[in-house]
């Protein structure tokens, strides 16, 4: 027999260097389990069919039981001149079982074992993402519960705008988390379908049962075609997609965190555990974890772009460019991955500084609108409300004051239907209050929000 699974027609044996060109055993040997889990229920289907005998297909499912066993315990070497994962077992197969595990690969071809390998893989590796994020989401709304009252300042622009509940900010994220949930739960739908005993591309003149490949290995429909079953990617774009979206997110949770515990803002100090120091200047506690995580967007982004130009040009079915599909996917499975758990240690071990927060609202024009507001309920047309409270808080720039500072004669001479209540009206916490709109900063309608997630995540 051939050294080549696929040599026999071939004069000339391919050069080391060539070999190791085209080999994929160095990346997909990550899919040994599910290689073997898609053989297994191949083999039983084959016995069940008539096309091999019973005890061949328990020979080589017993020979495919151990060869998983042996390497997990290391003592499966693998050959980059068999070129894959597939061969490389089959290879291992044949020399522990003899001529027998030669009739595995009747009535599929590595094109569907290879496309069912990476569905059993993408569905395993979605579902672990999914419970990452509710995990995550969970943390996030543990903490907030803790902060309905802390008050801290929102921002537009990166400017002081409105008081805000810290409870509120951080629940944004629980948000846009949600949606990244749904996404890869509603992707499982393309994920979750069998391409096995599609073969190479049309089909097998054997009696194969694809319902019962199917049913063994948990999928929850078939390809209807062969063609479609060994050339279709979209699932990996798809969850490269859903990735890259879901690491932009945690990019923008990171920059907040990288910014509310500088010493500008001091709004957290995080935990030494997710923080680093200087080489150089001993004083400093850098947010490096963060900061990881908002750079390893540009992997994610990287390997969606790279995986939408692979497919742009390809005609069906197969072609060698597939191979490309794997590496980066695997490495934005595992970025997100870690991520999502280092993310999740940052939040629920960071300190909220709260008196700072408080002072911090205390001293800056974040409840002009406020004012704004007031005069409104004084029968001053908004626009005018908005002119006055300008020329208030140009009057306190100009005499280092702040809205809670200004007397109530300089109050009265902007608009004399400004009374004392007027301070009481300007408080943070009083500002934040009254935001009674359905979610809302207020604290009943953030505490409603949180009923609302609480029914959500159980």
């Amino acid at each position: 027999m051939s050294e080549k699974a696929w040599g026999g027609r071939f004069k000339e044996k391919p050069e080391d260097w060539v070999d190791e060109f085209n080999a994929s055993i160095h990346f997909d040997k990550t899919l040994i389990k599910q290689d073997i889990e898609g053989s297994i229920a191949h083999a039983k289907m084959l016995a069940q069919q008539n096309i091999i005998a019973p005890k061949e297909s328990d020979d080589i499912i017993a020979g495919l039981e151990r060869i998983l066993t042996d390497f997990e315990d290391g003592k499966v070497e693998f050959d980059v001149s068999l070129e894959d994962i597939h061969l490389n077992i089959e290879h291992e197969l044949i020399k522990r079982i003899g001529d027998t595990g030669g009739k595995l690969h009747t009535g599929r071809s590595r094109n569907d074992q290879v496309a069912t390998d990476m569905h059993l893989y993408t569905k395993e590796q979605v579902s672990m993402i999914i419970e990452l994020i509710t995990s995550f989401q969970t943390t996030i709304v543990n903490v907030a519960e803790q902060h309905v009252d802390t008050i801290m300042p929102g921002y537009t622009h990166l400017q002081r705008a409105q008081p805000i509940s810290f409870a509120h900010h951080l629940l944004t994220y629980y948000w846009m988390l949600e949606r990244d949930k749904g996404r890869f739960h509603d992707s499982l739908k393309r994920i979750d379908i069998s391409p096995l005993g599609a073969a190479a591309l049309s089909g097998t003149t054997y009696p194969i049962d694809r319902q019962m490949t199917q049913e063994l290995l948990g999928f929850s429909s078939l390809y209807e075609n062969s063609m479609d079953a060994v050339s279709d990617r979209d699932y990996i774009v798809e969850t490269l997609h859903n990735i890259s979206l879901t690491m932009v997110h945690l990019s923008r949770f990171a920059e907040e965190i990288i910014f509310w515990s500088s010493a500008e803002a001091n709004f957290i100090t995080l935990s030494d555990a997710f923080s680093t120091g200087s080489s150089i200047m001993p004083q400093k506690k850098n947010p490096d974890m963060a900061e990881l995580i908002r750079g390893k967007v540009g992997r994610t982004a990287g390997h969606l772009t790279s995986m939408l130009m692979t497919l742009k040009g390809l005609p069906l079915a197969y072609n060698k460019d597939m191979q490309e599909d794997k590496e980066g996917l695997f490495d934005a499975i595992h970025t997100i991955k870690g991520s999502l758990r280092i993310f999740e240690g940052m939040v629920d071990s960071m300190t909220i500084n709260v008196d700072h927060l408080k002072e911090t609202v205390n001293n800056d024009f974040s409840n002009a609108t406020e004012l704004a507001d007031y005069l409104v309920t004084k029968d001053v047309p908004f626009r005018t409300a908005h002119e006055i409270v300008g020329k208030i808080v140009l009057w306190c720039i100009q005499n280092n004051k702040y809205l809670l500072d200004v007397p109530l004669t300089q109050y009265q001479e902007a608009h004399p239907s400004i009374e004392d209540d007027i301070y009481s009206f300007l408080k943070p916490e009083n500002c934040v209050s009254r935001r009674i709109s359905h979610g809302s900063t207020g604290q009943n309608a953030v505490k409603q929000q949180l009923e609302i997630i609480k029914t959500q995540l159980h």
